[in-house]
């Protein structure tokens, strides 16, 4: 499946700029900097509706106009944003009707951004009409190369109750279901007396005592979130290929929840962008130092999803300051090498364009604290030094533009049990620990991963270029996707699932069958017994090849069926002695079935098993705090080591390599400094 219709041909890098934000004479040395600095293209005007029409239906290109005519004159290409995230307040007081509302309908206001919503009819006017404006406007410019939807679609909220989404709402559902019958068969009305008799008795979720929301009810809702949004964002990506230059991309920037990013993608846009801040990790109120804790490098796994929606990424917005709002979020200054080391950390996981946010700190608003490259007095800084050093280096990364993430194995997901986990808190507990543990085994173990998101249209050819997937706890399961699974492991596969899988239909009932469900035939289990682990009770492990694993949160106690070999058997609790871990031979491949969430020793320890750990062990040995990555392209390997700690660290060469950075060639020990990073074609 085509999965990007645009790539980057070589490392480019970019910036944010807001000329609205600037007196025009200080445009053309800025743009002069810029290019000065290495910086080829910017990303403007996501922000700028009101100045492009400042009264309903009058439109002016005067200000933009020469803003372009200046980075033309400068050799600056340019992403143009359209400004659908903050309508004009001459909008929202005239049609109040586009406003988002809280879950009890009292409407949010003009004052922020992203307080709209995707379904009123006259938001979608008014959006379609002045994308409509800019691009026939704006879609020939010779400085033009791409165009972003919106800015960060879901962000601030996921949630919409406006009177346009209970209406949208109803539409989805009948479509879906057809028949009010098929509804309350659908999602158990039956229950507390919730069966509906009119389609006008349906709504969004309102306030309900306790937050008892009908789970079925809001794994619906999420699905319909998510269409809304595509719909929203395809409705300016049909009008934008209308009248844009062959070759410029469509893209937006991400990744938020409550929305199916690989649609999107397929869907409506050339590539996919994310705005990556590792700095959140350092935020004021949050404790860092908390022993188990990745602190920046976990943003590697938001990297690593966005490869998953597009394998060929850029950073629209790249972390190049402090951040934070005047309202809420405070974080330091990036350390001195901390800003290349989070930048090249997203090129190591597959970005080839890195655009900074932002060129100028803003002197006002909402966001005058969220620091870009040039502080207020605009002088030339250490930031600006190391974007750079930074740009420098990712010019000698032109042979890895394009290359292919190597991977240890596939973690399996699927937006029906995201969005269910987001609602059911058993789900979300489980799912949530697991995932935060096979991430810090994979990078504590240099065992990176790719995600392959489960569909009902997956094919087989998509999972066997993994020896070994992971799922981690697929509550919600089908049978085409079980289908799928078994012909993986019958030829030959290696399938690791965890407790609580095959629990419930796609609607999310519970299934009335032995757990794992539909699964069983694979795991060659029988699930008869299950229980949250006990805070009252020493904690649950269980003893394998002579060794404890943690098996903590959640614990199925496993029945082998004839031919399922137990591997581990729980350590302690009312089921001691009774299987925790066990395999099962399936046709020229295996399952193993894990009745616990996850650990990062216990994860250790069943890739060791599975022959998947430490796949570039021939190549590189590192210490558990420096992430190796391999990327590869038409036979050429290329190796990142990047240092998270603020003290050196020492890594080994096991066979020659080029330093791309210096073209000098290395073997044997290397110091890393302090948020070192380095590059070899070994």
């Amino acid at each position: 499946m085509e999965k990007q219709r645009f790539q980057f041909k070589e490392m480019t890098a970019g910036v944010c700029y807001y000329p609205e934000h600037w007196p025009k004479e200080m445009w053309r040395d800025d743009l002069r900097r810029i290019r000065e600095a290495g910086i080829s293209v910017i990303r403007i005007a996501e922000f700028a509706w009101t100045i492009f029409e400042p009264v309903e239906g009058t439109f002016s290109f005067d200000f933009f106009d020469e803003f372009l005519a200046v980075a033309e004159e400068e050799g600056i290409k340019v992403i143009f944003g359209t400004p659908s995230a903050t309508p004009p307040a001459w909008l929202t007081e005239k049609y109040p009707e586009v406003l988002n509302a809280r879950k009890d309908g009292v409407l949010l206001r003009h004052g922020g951004r992203r307080h709209y919503n995707y379904n009123s009819p006259v938001y979608r006017k008014l959006t379609a009409r002045i994308v409509e404006q800019l691009v026939r406007h704006y879609g020939q410019h010779p400085c033009l190369v791409g165009w972003q939807i919106d800015n960060e679609l879901n962000c601030e909220t996921s949630e919409f109750y406006s009177e346009a989404d209970h209406a949208a709402f109803r539409s989805f559902l009948k479509e879906k279901y057809g028949t009010l019958n098929a509804l309350n068969a659908a999602w158990g009305t039956v229950f507390w007396s919730e069966t509906y008799t009119d389609w006008e008795q349906l709504h969004c979720p309102r306030p309900v005592i306790n937050n008892g929301d009908n789970p079925h009810l809001m794994l619906d809702y999420r699905r319909f979130v998510s269409a809304s949004c595509l719909s929203f964002a395809g409705m300016q990506a049909e009008i934008i290929r209308k009248y844009k230059k062959p070759g410029d991309f469509i893209t937006t920037n991400g990744l938020f929840g409550d929305m199916d990013n690989h649609k999107l993608q397929q869907d409506s846009l050339d590539i996919y962008t994310y705005d990556s801040y590792p700095n959140f990790a350092f935020e004021i109120d949050r404790d860092p130092k908390h022993s188990k804790d990745l602190n920046d490098r976990k943003w590697t796994r938001n990297l690593t999803e966005t490869r998953s929606v597009c394998p060929h990424f850029g950073i629209m917005e790249q972390q190049s300051g402090g951040g934070g709002w005047t309202s809420r979020m405070e974080m330091p200054a990036p350390r001195p090498g901390q800003l290349t080391l989070w930048a090249m950390q997203s090129v190591a996981q597959g970005a080839d364009f890195i655009s900074f946010f932002r060129w100028r700190t803003c002197a006002f608003g909402t966001e005058m604290y969220w620091h870009g490259i040039l502080d207020y007095d605009g002088r030339d800084n250490r930031k600006l030094a190391e974007v750079k050093d930074f740009i420098s280096k990712m010019k000698t990364l032109d042979p890895v533009c394009g290359a292919e993430n190597a991977a240890g194995f596939a973690l399996l997901k699927d937006y029906d049990n995201i969005f269910d986990s987001e609602t059911d808190i058993w789900h979300r507990r489980i799912a949530s620990a697991s995932e935060k543990e096979i991430f810090a085994a994979s990078e504590l173990n240099h065992t990176p991963y790719n995600i392959v998101y489960m569909k009902e249209e997956t094919e087989l050819a998509e999972l066997a270029a993994y020896k070994v997937l992971v799922y981690p706890h697929p509550f919600i399961m089908s049978e085409k996707r079980a289908e799928v699974l078994k012909q993986y492991v019958a030829n030959g596969g290696t399938l690791i699932v965890g407790c609580r899988s095959g629990l419930k239909d796609m609607n999310g009932k519970c299934v009335m069958l032995p757990q794992p469900g539909l699964l069983q035939e694979l795991t060659g289990t029988d699930v008869r017994d299950f229980t949250y682990t006990s805070p009252n009770e020493d904690d649950i492990y269980a003893v394998w090849d002579g060794g404890k694993i943690m098996t903590p949160v959640f614990n199925d106690v496993l029945t082998p069926l004839p031919g399922t070999e137990v591997l581990a058997a729980y350590g302690n609790g009312y089921y001691r002695g009774e299987a925790a871990l066990t395999r099962h031979a399936y046709g020229k491949g295996q399952v193993l079935h894990l009745g616990s969430t996850f650990t990062r020793e216990g994860f250790k320890e069943l890739l060791a098993y599975a022959g998947a750990l430490e796949p570039f062990r021939e190549i590189v040995t590192a210490p558990e705090d420096v992430e190796v990555v391999l990327r590869e392209k038409d036979g050429q390997r290329f190796l990142f080591v990047l240092n998270f700690m603020a003290e050196e660290r020492t890594i080994t060469l096991l066979r020659s390599g080029t330093l791309l950075y210096t073209g000098g060639t290395v073997q044997g020990e290397v110091t890393l400094p302090a948020f070192g990073t380095a590059v070899y074609q070994v």
